[in-house]
């Protein structure tokens, strides 16, 4: 049975995607969604672009837009650094673009510019970076990008899975069938693993800190996770937790 693989945030992490994926052993007619933030944090951002690129040749691929990608995306594109970006993983982001050669980089730029900025598949599952604001859903969010920021989702999933786990889940979650986001480390909720709550899966397990990468298998519930990541960049403290 084909599997459909939802991968949480990678920062950068490249060293943790090559362990994670070497862990899923991906067969030819699996299917992969990447959740967004595929830079900042840890020194391999745009390797890790590189090996996307690669791996979508061999493998059904949808990558979904992060906030940290916008950054990244208007820096290549010529625009100052934004001073928010650099303290948040954009200063590795900047050294790692200096192992790309120049005439290459119109490659990530094509990456950059073709990401979705959420997708709902034939089973009525959104797939989105953060979130959304409002019951209308994602594409209500598009004049002010709170899909790319939104924690009000998951903090109402949370509340009602702690508060009425019985309970039918609230009209804006229930507007779809089941909802896949990263955005929110679940590790500053002094958690490890994927969390579900509701219908509503977070899969960014702190791969941008002191976590690990995770990724799940939506259809039998697998995960599979990376050691943290700190363990596989000795020595780099990244955006680790103080």
């Amino acid at each position: 049975m084909a599997r459909k693989i939802v991968v949480g945030d990678i920062h950068g992490a490249l060293r943790g995607l090559e362990q994670l994926i070497s862990r899923i052993k991906p067969v030819y007619d699996d299917e992969f969604v990447f959740l967004g933030d595929y830079v900042d944090g840890w020194p391999d951002s745009a390797q890790v672009i590189e090996y996307l690129l690669a791996f979508s040749e061999k493998y059904s691929c949808t990558f979904i837009l992060g906030n940290h990608d916008v950054w990244a995306d208007e820096w290549l594109r010529g625009a100052p650094a934004n001073a928010v970006w650099l303290k948040h993983g954009g200063r590795e982001t900047i050294e790692s673009y200096s192992r790309v050669l120049n005439s290459d980089r119109h490659i990530h730029l094509a990456f950059y510019e073709n990401l979705r900025h959420f997708v709902v598949d034939s089973k009525n599952r959104l797939f989105v970076h953060a979130g959304f604001s409002t019951d209308k859903g994602p594409a209500a969010d598009f004049k002010d990008g709170s899909y790319l920021w939104d924690r009000s989702l998951w903090e109402e999933a949370l509340y009602l899975q702690a508060s009425h786990p019985a309970a039918n889940s609230s009209p804006r979650l229930s507007k779809f069938a089941e909802i896949f986001i990263g955005h929110t480390p679940v590790i500053f909720y002094d958690l490890e693993a994927p969390v579900h709550a509701q219908n509503l899966w977070n899969l960014d397990t702190g791969a941008g800190f002191d976590g690990r990468l995770s990724a799940l298998d939506i259809e039998s519930g697998k995960i599979w996770q990376s050691d943290p990541i700190p363990a596989l960049y000795p020595g780099i403290r990244g955006r680790i937790r103080h």
